[in-house]
């Protein structure tokens, strides 16, 4: 399976090349003798592409489909610019809105053809554009959205999760948004991806800031996992270098021991989950202790009380490996404070050094930000909550705007009108 990778999309005329402004309206050049990149171009791309994010024009060019260009023009163009750049790639929709085609964009078609054969994540990836045209392409795909505001004598783009002012500044922002803790220097706490999605997995495996996985029987019911042992051997498999969590399946001991040997096999990067007791509230901790002396590493899980962490650390301190899961999220959802009960927890855990702290089952960004502060060894965090981890640190007066900007835009998209 190919891990999916990130693209930045870009349009040509007035993101990375002077575009031919007439009447206050954007054209292309006409040829090779016209065509001059905008400053600071070939740095952006350089930084992009040294990011790991694949760089692929998507460019409107009707002037072909009404006569008053050669695709071959086009083509030495994009030719050109495509080897000064080193672009990966170039798609060119040479239709006119009359053709109702299924690239031209506002329609996404060029975003997700490229997706298909390049098995791009969307969702990760980001359109840069100097028109509406461009912004509602990039919004159809799934992809965030960068407008650089030319300010040209047409209709102005809306909805987009970014405004800049030329492709450097675009591409700064993607640099500090796009990428999983980018710009957390000095980060304590590692981040452990929370999923049981294998595509999720293996596109997160590419960031070197996710740090590990965990996963349950939940969240495989709702990826529509049927074949247990057969997804965790194909993800440790693609994932070999870091920390894969698996539960036991069965309630009763004798048979959630023998479970945990046969799961631990699966691989030296593998932690056999154990819950802290069994459903009837039997505590687990005989199955530990020898799963311990047998070289098991654990992720004994679903705990909530400093009670439950001392013992559970007694009883795997032997053990090659262990973390021990405190569901502080859980502990919120009652009402109280799981801060105090994480420092306490990291302060027992110094007496035992080959055991680490896991925040479990984190609500909000907040809490990411609040691990780190305490110094929590782990924090597993949801794909739907890394999605949101850009969010971190973000300015408040630029997030009140867009969210304006949101509410303006779904108003008008639904059509509501107020006759005053």
């Amino acid at each position: 399976m190919n891990v999916p990778t990130r693209a930045v999309f870009l349009d040509r005329d007035g993101v990375l090349n002077h575009a031919i402004v007439r009447a206050g309206r954007p054209y292309p050049p006409a040829g090779l003798s016209e065509i001059e990149l905008l400053p600071g171009v070939r740095k952006a791309c350089a930084a992009l592409r040294a990011a790991g994010y694949l760089l692929i024009v998507v460019t409107n060019q009707p002037d072909i489909a009404r006569g008053k260009q050669t695709r071959e023009a086009v083509d030495a163009m994009n030719g050109w610019m495509q080897r000064e750049l080193a672009l990966d790639q170039v798609q060119v929709c040479p239709h006119d809105d009359r053709d109702a085609c299924a690239c031209r964009k506002p329609a996404p078609g060029m975003l997700l053809e490229a997706a298909r054969q390049r098995n791009i994540d969307l969702g990760a990836s980001f359109m840069i554009g100097d028109r509406w045209r461009d912004v509602e392409a990039g919004r159809r795909a799934g992809c965030r959205t960068v407008y650089l505001n030319r300010k040209y004598g047409e209709r102005q783009a809306s909805g987009y999760d970014h405004e800049a002012p030329d492709l450097p500044a675009a591409a700064q922002w993607i640099l500090k948004r796009g990428g999983i803790m980018n710009a957390q220097q000095g980060w304590k706490t590692k981040l452990f991806a929370d999923t049981a999605d294998l595509a999720s997995m293996l596109r997160l495996a590419a960031d070197p800031n996710i740090r590990g996985f965990t996963t349950n029987p939940t969240l495989m019911r709702r990826a529509g996992v049927s074949d247990y042992e057969g997804f965790a051997r194909e993800a440790v498999a693609h994932i070999p270098d870091r920390p894969v969590s698996f539960e036991v399946l069965s309630d009763e001991f004798e048979e959630m021991e023998r479970q945990a040997i046969r799961i631990g096999g699966w691989g030296s990067c593998v932690y056999v989950k154990v819950p802290i007791t069994n459903t009837r509230g039997a505590s687990s901790l005989p199955v530990l202790r020898s799963l311990a002396a047998r070289g098991v590493k654990m992720n004994v899980t679903a705990m909530m009380t400093l009670r439950q962490l001392e013992a559970a650390a007694e009883a795997v301190k032997e053990a090659p490996g262990a973390f021990l899961s405190i569901f502080a999220g859980r502990i919120a959802d009652t009402g109280r404070d799981p801060i105090p009960v994480m420092v306490a927890a990291l302060d027992i855990l110094r007496a035992y050094p080959k055991i680490e702290l896991i925040w479990a089952s984190p609500r909000e960004i907040l809490n990411i930000a609040q691990a780190n502060a305490i110094g929590c060894h782990i924090i597993t965090v949801t794909p739907d909550l890394l999605g949101k981890l850009p969010l971190l640190g973000k300015d408040l007066d630029e997030f009140s705007l867009e969210t304006v900007r949101m509410f303006e835009t779904d108003a008008r998209q639904a059509g509501f009108r107020l006759e005053v």
